[in-house]
């Protein structure tokens, strides 16, 4: 297991969720190196572009986005499913999700703006 850290952004967006939600997704938001090995595609997911890498890891309608820095998971955005989900409907995108996000400018946007934020 991983030391879990949030950064100011990602903080932020769990604390606007009710204390029982957040309870809920903090204690299913578990990441082992055996995990991030064999990515089940159900829970974890794996985005590359321009040399960046980064997780996804999926509980209920939220999903984790970070990456792995020296023995820590760094979240840098925790985003509702319905985010994506709808810009990929309106742009009709035959991709899976996680390919997609790789593509999507304004996910690396968010995703920079989350890199940049200071870590709580």
């Amino acid at each position: 297991m991983f030391q879990i850290v949030f950064n100011e952004i990602s903080a932020a967006e769990i604390s606007r969720l009710a204390t029982l939600e957040q309870l809920d997704l903090l204690d299913s938001f578990r990441v082992s190196e055996t995990d991030l090995e064999t990515l089940d595609g159900d829970r974890f997911g794996k985005i590359e572009r321009d040399g960046k890498l980064l997780y996804r890891f999926r509980a209920k309608d939220y999903r984790f986005y970070f990456e792995v820095k020296s023995g820590s998971v760094v979240v840098h955005r925790l985003l509702h499913k319905g985010t994506f989900s709808d810009f990929l409907f309106r742009s009709k995108m035959p991709l899976a999700e996680d390919e997609a996000l790789a593509e999507s400018k304004h996910f690396w946007k968010l995703i920079d703006e989350g890199r940049n934020a200071r870590q709580k």
